[in-house]
């Protein structure tokens, strides 16, 4: 899974925020906040071109049934989350490590998680 770039990943943000499947002209709508460096907003036929490279990433799908097209994310935010995760992992010459780094920077709350899902998946 590649990594997202900056409007990769605002787009991304749009898409897991929305209940229902979202056209290139509603997500340009909802980026108008962000303006590019420019400080244009941004174009529809950017916004194409991004999710185009999100479909091949596959990141998204888009239904072809109707026009316009209408996208959405294939993987929640926490899916894709956990997927970065298991990426940095996969890249650690020491994964024992690289997680015992990641368990001594958690807080008492997060680490109580942890012992709950393990446990949990201990039992099944």
């Amino acid at each position: 899974m590649a990594s997202l770039g900056e409007l990769e990943r605002s787009v991304m943000e749009v898409l897991w925020n929305s209940d229902a499947d979202v056209s290139a002209n509603e997500l340009r709508d909802a980026l108008v906040l962000r303006p590019d460096s420019t400080g244009r907003a941004v174009a529809t036929t950017t916004v194409l071109t991004v999710l185009s490279r999100l479909e091949r990433k596959g990141f998204v799908t888009r239904s072809r049934d109707q026009r316009p097209h209408r996208y959405r994310a294939l993987l929640s935010r926490e899916e894709h989350t956990a997927e970065l995760m298991h990426e940095v992992l996969d890249r650690s010459s020491d994964r024992d490590a690289a997680l015992a780094r990641f368990v001594g920077t958690v807080s008492d709350r997060e680490a109580a998680t942890l012992r709950r899902l393990l446990d949990e998946l201990a039992h099944h």
